[in-house]
C-alpha cells in the first residue's frame, strides 16, 4: 500500500483508470457491498506493481497490458518445503548458462499454479554472503519444458494450492526483474501490496449481509454488531495509511495484514454459527448458497493468517519497525 497519492495499478499511464487511492477505496467498498466476485491477485495487485517499479521500459510494455487484458494469469513462486516464514531460505537454484539461467528445485504452496501461464519467482543465484543478498526476482512462463505442477487438496477439499517442480528449466535472463542478487528488495516492495490490502471493504460487505438477515440469533447479533466496530476501526486504519499519516508503508502493511484476517476468520466462524442455527430453524428443506459456502470458505481462510508472512512474523515486524 502507497502512503498517499494515486495505487500505482490506477496509474494512467500504464492503462489505468488514474483514480486517486480513496477513488479506488471508495470502488472497492462498493464492490464488496454489491456482492461481486473477487479477482486473483496475483497479476493486478501484486506483480504489475513490481513491474512498473523495477521493471525495463521492454518488460512494461510486454507485460503489463498483458495482465491488464487478463491474457496473462499469474502464479507466484515464493515459499518452498524447507521456506516458508523463513524466505530467506529458499533454495531453488538459477544457474547462469549463457544467456538462460536454468532453474532446479520446487515451489510450494503456489496458488493457481495449475491455471497460471506466467510465474514471479524468487530463484537462488549466488550463495555467498547473507541468505537475503543472493536472491533474484524471475518473471517466467509456466508452458516452460521442465516445469511440472502437482496438485495440493486443502482442508475444504478445494485444489487451489500446488507443488511445482522445475527440472532443468531454462528462462532467460532477460527476464529478471532488477538486479541480480538483488531480488529480496523487490520482493519486500511486493510484499507490501499483498499485505496492506484493502481489507476492511470486503469484509464490512459480508458483515452487512449477515446483519441484515432476519434469522439470525440476538447472541450471534451482538456478536455480529461488535465485530462491526472493530471493522470500523479497521477502515479508519485504512484511511490513515493512505493519507500516510503516522507510519511507513511496510508497518502499515504488516499491521493491517494482521488486522485484516483475524477479523476475517472471526467473521468466518460467525458464519458458520449462523448457519448451523439457521439448518435448524428453516423448514423449506432449502439449502442457500451462504450455508452450503459458509464451512468451505471457514476451512480456506484458515490460511489467511499464514499466507504473505505469518501472524506471528507479522507482530515481530511491527515491534521492530515501531520499538527498533
Amino acid at each position: 500500500m502507497r502512503a498517499a497519492g494515486p495505487h500505482p495499478t490506477g496509474l494512467a499511464e500504464f492503462g489505468g483508470t488514474g483514480w486517486s487511492e480513496i477513488e479506488r477505496y471508495v470502488f472497492a467498498a462498493e464492490y464488496a457491498r454489491a456482492g461481486a466476485p473477487g479477482l486473483a491477485p496475483m497479476g493486478l495487485k501484486m506483480v504489475a506493481p513490481v513491474i512498473m517499479h523495477y521493471g525495463t521500459p521492454a518488460q512494461r510494455a510486454h507485460y503489463l497490458p498483458r495482465i491488464l487484458s487478463g491474457e496473462d494469469y499469474w502464479c507466484q513462486g515464493f515459499s518452498e518445503p524447507g521456506a516458508g516464514s523463513d524466505l530467506a531460505a529458499l533454495q531453488l537454484r538459477a544457474t547462469p548458462d549463457g544467456d538462460d539461467y536454468v532453474l532446479n528445485g520446487s515451489k510450494i504452496w503456489t496458488t493457481h499454479a495449475h491455471f497460471a501461464n506466467r510465474m514471479f519467482c524468487l530463484v537462488r543465484t549466488s550463495n555467498e554472503g547473507k541468505p537475503q543478498a543472493g536472491i533474484s526476482f524471475l518473471l517466467l512462463d509456466m508452458a516452460t519444458p521442465g516445469i511440472a505442477v502437482e496438485p495440493i487438496r486443502t482442508l475444504a477439499g478445494d485444489h487451489e494450492f500446488n507443488q511445482v517442480f522445475f527440472d532443468d528449466v531454462r528462462v532467460p535472463q532477460s527476464n529478471r526483474l532488477g538486479a541480480e542478487n538483488e531480488g529480496w528488495s523487490v520482493a519486500k516492495h511486493l510484499l507490501t501490496f499483498e499485505r496492506g490490502g484493502k481489507y476492511a471493504p470486503g469484509l464490512i460487505g459480508r458483515l452487512e449481509r449477515l446483519r441484515g438477515r432476519d434469522d439470525v440469533d440476538p447472541v450471534l447479533r451482538a456478536s455480529l454488531d461488535r465485530e462491526a466496530i472493530h471493522l470500523r476501526a479497521l477502515q479508519a486504519l485504512e484511511l490513515k495509511a493512505m493519507r500516510g499519516v503516522g507510519g511507513s508503508p511496510a508497518l502499515y502493511a504488516s499491521a493491517l495484514k494482521i488486522l485484516g484476517t483475524e477479523a476475517a476468520q472471526r467473521i468466518d466462524v460467525l458464519g458458520c454459527e449462523i448457519e448451523g442455527y439457521a439448518a435448524w430453524t428453516d423448514a423449506d428443506g432449502q439449502t442457500p448458497v451462504d450455508r452450503a459456502t459458509a464451512v468451505p470458505r471457514y476451512l480456506n481462510a484458515r490460511a489467511a493468517t499464514i499466507y504473505a508472512g505469518s501472524n506471528e512474523i507479522q507482530r515481530d515486524l511491527v515491534a521492530r519497525l515501531m520499538l527498533g
